[in-house]
């Protein structure tokens, strides 16, 4: 777990404004995390919205680094399940463990106590264990021995999935998907960054690849951004677009499970925190859009037809999103 919340943070800048907090926060993890753009975007939108993240692809694409390089720009912790088949809940909440010395029972935590979480291919453990996340994911607390302990703010779960080995994997119930805020697709990088990137790692200094993270803010910085991000403006119209979208779904023949409320409420707060990435106070349909595929493709389920004649999700959801009329003026 690196590095202690609870201790004072080095040294940085303040930063004056959301605006300056998010380009300064991109920027320094686009300088570390080379040819994923649209992934870092849709990670600090993510943060930024208070919600958690389904990492799919590859092994090897640098999903750990990019927790830990987006930890470091906030001085907050950061900590790493391996979910396997015989992993306990109690290997994720913690226990309480009784300690012959003092006579009592003491509490041992778990990686969940953290700020960003990584839960590395999470359907690789079995149901009981993946519900271990439920409740913080959901609630921003854990219950041990029937005494509910608090998470120290900001957390946030990114989870990993690997899209090509299905054997002994147990594939996550709709309800824990359902709590994810984006489902985030990430694939291989451009020929010139991934050229960079074996350079930079296969160099005389590997340990130093991407240590040199500056620092942004402090995590009460990230809290503030979280509550500014919420209070960013949406009107009516704008909202009763993204109601549509996800009713849609739930229309289409082509979708056998459509989004629920959840997803339409997330296709606000991720369309709330694309309009401050692009330094705006208001919503804008355009913000909805791009944020319906990464927010609704883990959501829905497409009719056994569709899914044999080899359409993909994203290719529904795009033709839907582009059959609902957009709100103007």
């Amino acid at each position: 777990m690196n590095p202690d919340p609870s201790q004072p943070p080095q040294e940085y800048q303040p930063v004056q404004s959301l605006a300056e907090l998010i380009q300064r926060m991109r920027d320094e993890i686009r300088r570390v995390i080379l040819g994923q753009e649209t992934v870092i975007d849709q990670v600090i939108a993510a943060l930024l919205a208070g919600g958690h993240v389904l990492l799919e692809g590859k092994p090897g694409l640098g999903k750990t680094h990019l927790v830990n390089t987006l930890a470091r720009t906030f001085g907050g912790a950061s900590g790493r399940i391996q979910f396997t088949p015989d992993l306990m809940p109690s290997d994720v909440t913690g226990f309480r463990l009784f300690d012959m010395k003092s006579q009592t029972f003491q509490l041992r935590q778990g990686p969940v106590f953290t700020n960003l979480l990584l839960a590395d291919e999470i359907n690789r453990a079995p149901a009981k264990t993946q519900a271990a996340l439920l409740e913080v994911m959901q609630e921003r607390q854990v219950t041990i021995d029937g005494e509910t302990l608090k998470l120290a703010p900001p957390f946030m779960t990114l989870a990993t999935q690997n899209p090509v080995e299905h054997e002994g994997t147990y594939p996550l119930p709709e309800a824990q998907l359902d709590r994810f805020i984006m489902k985030v697709l990430i694939g291989y990088p451009p020929r010139e960054a991934e050229w960079e990137i074996v350079t930079r790692a296969a160099s005389e200094n590997p340990g130093g690849f991407g240590d040199g993270v500056r620092l942004i803010c402090g995590p009460n910085e990230i809290v503030a951004a979280q509550q500014a991000t919420a209070a960013v403006q949406v009107v009516p119209d704008v909202v009763a677009y993204a109601v549509a979208i996800a009713q849609a779904t739930r229309d289409s023949k082509a979708i056998s499970l459509g989004a629920g409320t959840r997803g339409a409420i997330s296709l606000v707060r991720i369309g709330k925190a694309f309009a401050a990435l692009d330094s705006r106070s208001y919503v804008i349909p355009d913000d909805i859009k791009r944020a319906a595929l990464p927010v609704l493709r883990h959501r829905v389920q497409l009719t056994p037809e569709v899914a044999i004649s080899g359409q993909e999700v994203d290719e529904v959801l795009q033709a839907i999103v582009d059959s609902v009329p957009a709100p103007r003026g």
